[in-house]
């Protein structure tokens, strides 16, 4: 059932008929969700639809299905070069190319990314091109790789921007889960507020300007949310955390810019933060006087007054004991703390050898005597 439906799909690709092609193709997919080609192949008609976050979302499945699927990585490209995500794209290109050498289009691709990443180089950080979005890769020479029944057949060369791609373009579907999101001057924290969804099933893939998040429910279709950001991420450095009570997607902001929005928005100049100078560790206090002290000094004279102390009595006793404890070892001060408390205050020893081994008895002053007190 699943070969049939996916033979109908070649045929609605090949009649251009692109959103037919991914109906049947979703339904192929349901009933044989292990199947690479069938994601692979859906993602080029979502190319063909200028769907290009769903073609990465298949494509990044594909290959995870199956690594070695040489045309998924194509797709991936394609895709990621529509969405002016030409390091990502290069990245799979690249690996696509390690593992069908001997082909062309893997090479072709690779020169267009390496073109406009040096544009991208020579253009003013942070600024987005007056000249508008350059012109969308062309997903032509990839149509033979969606090869009618076994393979074997001569392929079509429909045009992506033909009146039935814009007819047959999927409506929306309203999402399940609320979002939101807030932004600091190095991240920007995306919320879904999903509950009570383990973990494991939460999917989340960072690209360089894309994000996209599948939530699978038991039961229920699946939430999508892709996304193509407003600015550019790490993605190395981002984060998913899943709640009890949302899903907490962390993108770490590749420049410091005020995104306006979080999705991309066309002609929009984004505006640099700027980031307050680090201050020094002590802090200032406010005072109504025109001098300020000098705390650093004022400690340091504090401190060296209380070395000079000349103290009398009990007090210049007591602070003799604290001195020959501060500078001791660590067995004087053993030897301190067992002969002092054995003897009930009567006899401080700094010997650990002497008082180690045996009970300290008690010392009292000349005239009177060591009682013990029975409870």
């Amino acid at each position: 059932m699943a070969k049939e439906l996916e033979n109908k799909a070649k045929e609605a690709f090949f009649d251009d008929d692109f959103s037919l092609a991914v109906d049947l193709y979703s339904q192929a997919i349901q009933l044989d969700p292990t199947n690479a080609n069938l994601f692979a192949d859906r993602a080029q008609a979502h190319i063909k639809l200028n769907a290009f976050t769903e073609a990465v979302s298949d494509a990044n499945k594909a290959i995870q299905l199956n690594p070695t699927l040489s045309k998924a990585y194509i797709r991936k490209g394609t895709a990621c070069i529509n969405l002016e995500e030409y390091h990502t794209a290069k990245v799979a290109l690249e690996k696509g190319a390690s593992i069908a050498p001997e082909e062309s289009r893997f090479t072709n691709l690779i020169q267009q990314c390496e073109h406009y990443i040096a544009e991208e180089s020579d253009s003013l950080s942070g600024i987005l091109s007056p000249s508008g979005p350059k012109t969308s890769v062309p997903s032509v020479d990839d149509t033979h790789m969606c090869d009618k029944g076994d393979g074997t057949g001569t392929s079509k060369e429909p045009q992506r921007d033909s009146p039935a791609s814009e007819t047959n373009e999927a409506a929306p579907v309203r999402p399940k889960y609320r979002h939101e999101y807030y932004q600091k001057p190095e991240e920007v924290v995306v919320t879904i507020f999903a509950k009570g969804i383990p973990a494991d099933n939460v999917v989340v893939d960072f690209g360089e300007q894309i994000l996209s998040v599948t939530i699978n429910v038991p039961g229920q279709e699946a939430y999508l949310y892709q996304p193509r950001l407003f600015g550019k991420i790490i993605p190395a450095k981002s984060k998913v955390l899943v709640l009890s009570t949302k899903v907490e997607v962390r993108l770490a902001k590749a420049e410091a810019i005020n995104w306006t929005s979080l999705e991309y928005c066309k002609g929009v100049v984004p505006q640099k933060i700027s980031v307050p100078a680090i201050q020094s560790e002590r802090p200032t206090y406010p005072s109504s006087k025109s001098r300020t002290k000098d705390w650093d000094k004022l400690e340091a004279e504090v401190k060296k007054e209380e070395k000079e102390e000349k103290l009398d009595g009990d007090a210049a006793l007591n602070k003799l004991f604290r001195d020959i404890y501060q500078n001791a070892d660590e067995d004087m001060r053993r030897a301190m703390s067992k002969s002092f408390l054995e003897s009930n205050g009567t006899v401080l020893s700094t010997d650990w050898k002497e008082v180690g081994s045996k009970k300290v008895e008690g010392s009292p002053p000349e005239g009177m005597e060591v009682k013990k007190w029975e409870y």
